[in-house]
């Protein structure tokens, strides 16, 4: 058995701290170095290696030659991380593997996509970033870490960040929205939550801020398609939230398969070494995405693996997730001149630095506690939590006539759609380790919670999808079974009201999942009229990942929640909110369109030189559909009723170093208690480039009880209104600007107020 990785580690800072005396043997920037100091150029590649786990790495060695090779690097030193290993057992003898067996004992890092939950799962992403609560969504990430660091893992692929406007992209459901502000906040809460305030606890776990860059923002909502934007675009909406992580300490960042202005992420200088580890000091380290170095010979920039791997660490990529192309070249680009070490030396470092940071060098087992891991996963008190995150991820888009809250008192109620009785499909996509089929299905969570007097009856209606469904192969869905609808409208007509769920299979959005199409697939629509013809007390249960087409439901329809996919505590979580128990506070991070023809949709976008009509048809329209959504940004509605006052500031002038107040008093008109998402935007009227319509720049979230009002006041400053010039920089531009209040995007009161200084306004920018 090799020397040990905490041995090797003692020797060498003795010899450190023989060198220089003033040496301090726990600073984490001379372990590194020492370390580093005792590496070959292999065994420093070796720390750019990650690998997924294809093998049973705890059993006998395996026989395919892919299976051996690995094992070997890892007993050599030559793999620094590998991913989609977890569990106790199998990451104890994976990291026996490499600090046995190698000559340094360098331990590895663990990483897995835990992005909404490890196996107690909580609202997907998208869904969660509809609560607009900072702290349930740290609570989420969390509990997540402390989950998956109780599994063995020290590193999650999570948070996403990427801004998308385009809901036929599959992974929309994964990120925040559409909105740069409040996916700034969301990416912080989510970093603090996952790595705590120190990553050395055995309960947190480093996070990975991804995809680094414009991802979302893929032509046509294509998955991996080219991205086409401006610098402009890039740095006024793509880049905030990555900068939010980087200030809340988000230890690793992760480049994007996609290209943009011809040069794909993996290989942009721009992107990881201009931005990222210059303008903005980022100290972590880069990891690819799958595969994405050995794809930059798919895009055309590179010739062949070897050119690849010299264009990707010249970018920045520290770590080649699963590309084999550092480990196959980068000693030979180095040894003849092609690459310097140097650049090997500042990832390697970037590395060794999380896995101090970490504790591993301490312990490198320290995340390995089978007690722990029994205690921890799948808690009550884990499984609360996600059932309180997800009744506050709810939201209510329609309510005509106060058909909800139901009475769980009395009466019938008829639970219709495959759906409502699918244990799996609320778990969504990037499911971590949940267990298939373990979530609290709507139909339970309605039973569970009505009284005895209450008649439940169930009809499918019809399937969904039919044939396999997995994460790997694409839903073949039910387009002419509709030999269920007789029993669905019998139900229906026998009942007081009528509860139906439609929307879409877990696996029908996340990574690969893009569509032409977002509207209900397959025959639910039909379902859903004859449902309605037979009983208009119908509430439909939206279980979905991204934003849907809802122009015919919502035409008739009279109740309407969107729930997304809610994770484990699904079930009971709806049925808090279908019966009155909780108030739906829940707010959309993203448009809902008329109709698909108008993706990409976003509230914050630029006016044109027609917004409106001048009594012809020389405007910027459509003439079949409306250009505003349907269920527009921060739209939610409540089972009381809330009035705003007059938007008041505290003066009609703003100095740079000063701050301007503005306050309205909301007031609950209604008779139930509830919480009121106040929203804040500004527009910028007159700008060096042309500006939003309007851009989110504050909220607050107030709960009242009926009768009941509060003041809420919010502080703008100049770098409240700072966006990236003409200039090339960031700055704020003296002019008048718009400041409103309301409770979504399109109702709002406004204020006018003017910056009068800041840069000195340019030629086109004179006011």
């Amino acid at each position: 058995m090799k020397t040990t990785a905490i041995a090797v580690l003692a020797a060498v800072m003795v010899a450190l701290i023989s060198a220089c005396g003033e040496t301090q043997p726990n600073d984490p920037a001379s372990r590194v170095e020492a370390l580093l100091g005792q590496m070959t150029l292999e065994e420093k590649i070796g720390q750019l290696n990650q690998y997924s786990n294809t093998f049973d790495i705890t059993g006998p060695p395996p026989e395919d030659q892919v299976g051996r090779v690995r094992l070997e690097r890892i007993r050599n030193g030559l793999v620094g991380s590998m991913l989609n290993l977890a569990g106790v057992e199998e990451t104890r003898r994976a990291q026996e593997q490499a600090v046995e067996h190698s000559r340094l004992g360098i331990p590895m890092i663990f990483g897995l996509d835990v992005v909404h939950g490890y196996r107690t799962m909580f609202p997907i992403p998208l869904g969660e970033a509809a609560s607009w609560d900072l702290e349930a969504i740290e609570r989420s990430a969390r509990i997540a870490a402390t989950e998956a660091a109780a599994a063995g893992i020290h590193w999650t692929f999570a948070p996403v960040v990427d801004i998308a406007h385009d809901a036929r992209w599959g992974r929309i459901m994964e990120g925040a929205g559409e909105d740069p502000f409040l996916a700034s906040r969301v990416a912080e809460a989510r970093v603090r939550g996952f790595q705590g305030r120190d990553l050395a606890s055995i309960d947190t776990v480093a996070a990975c801020a991804k995809h680094f860059a414009a991802y979302g923002f893929a032509e046509a909502g294509r998955e991996y398609n080219t991205v086409e934007i401006s610098e402009n675009t890039l740095q006024n909406a793509v880049l905030p939230p990555f900068k939010a992580a980087v200030d809340a300490g988000v230890a690793t960042i992760m480049n994007a398969f996609n290209e943009i202005g011809g040069i794909p992420a993996t290989a942009n200088s721009h992107l990881q070494r201009e931005i990222l580890k210059g303008e903005w000091g980022f100290k972590g380290f880069v990891v690819s995405d799958w595969d994405s170095i050995g794809e930059l010979t798919v895009h055309g920039v590179a010739a062949d693996l070897r050119g690849a791997a010299a264009m990707a660490i010249a970018a920045g990529s520290d770590m080649d997730m699963q590309g084999e192309a550092y480990i196959s070249h980068l000693a030979d680009l180095v040894r003849s001149g092609a690459v310097s070490e140097d650049l090997i030396d500042d990832a390697v470092r970037r590395i060794l630095r999380v896995k101090f940071q970490l504790g591993l060098f301490d312990d490198p087992y320290r995340y390995c506690d089978a007690t722990r891991e029994q205690r921890v996963i799948l808690s009550r008190e884990h499984l609360d939590a996600a059932r309180d995150v997800a009744r506050r991820s709810i939201v209510l888009l329609k309510n005509d006539n106060d058909l909800l809250p139901l009475d769980a008192t009395r009466g019938s109620i008829a639970v219709i759609g495959a759906l409502a009785a699918d244990k799996d499909t609320p778990l969504g996509s990037w499911r971590a380790r949940a267990l298939p089929g373990s979530a609290v299905s709507l139909h339970e969570g309605i039973r569970a919670a009505v009284g005895d007097d209450v008649e439940i009856t169930y009809a499918e209606g019809a399937p969904l999808t039919v044939g396999e469904r997995s994460f790997l192969h694409e839903l073949t869905f039910n387009t002419g079974d509709t030999s269920g609808f007789a029993a669905a409208v019998a139900a229906a007509e026998a009942a007081d009201t009528v509860v139906i769920a439609l929307g879409e299979e877990a696996y029908q959005s996340g990574e690969a999942r893009s569509q032409v199409d977002i509207g209900l697939r397959g025959v639910q629509q039909q379902l859903l009229e004859q449902v309605y013809a037979a009983n208009p007390n119908t509430v439909v249960v939206l279980m979905n990942g991204r934003p849907l087409a809802l122009d015919r439901m919502a035409a008739n329809a009279p109740a309407i929640l969107e729930t997304w996919h809610l994770g484990s505590e699904a079930g009971h979580a709806i049925a808090d909110v279908l019966f009155g128990n909780y108030n739906p506070s829940g707010r959309l991070p993203v448009s809902f369109p008329y109709h698909v023809g108008q993706e990409p949709l976003y509230y914050n976008a630029k006016g044109t030189g027609r917004p409106r009509s001048r009594g012809d048809v020389f405007w910027s329209h459509y003439t079949d559909a409306p250009n505003r959504a349907l269920f527009p940004f921060g739209f939610g509605l409540s089972y009381t009723t809330f009035e705003y006052s007059a938007v008041e500031l505290s003066a009609d002038e703003l100095a740079i170093g000063e701050e301007l107040t503005v306050e309205v008093t909301v007031e609950n008109t209604g008779e139930r208690s509830g919480t009121e998402v106040v929203q804040l935007y500004v527009r910028d009227l007159v700008g060096s480039v042309t500006r939003p319509v309007k851009e989110l720049k504050g909220f607050r979230l107030i709960e009242l009880e009926p009768g009941s009002e509060q003041r809420v006041r919010f502080i703008l400053t100049a770098d409240d209104l700072a966006f990236f010039t003409a200039r090339g920089r960031w700055e704020a531009e003296q002019g008048e600007f718009a400041v409103s209040i309301g409770p979504s995007s399109e109702e709002l009161t406004e204020k006018r107020f003017v910056l009068t200084s800041g840069c000195e306004p340019s030629a086109q920018n004179v006011r």
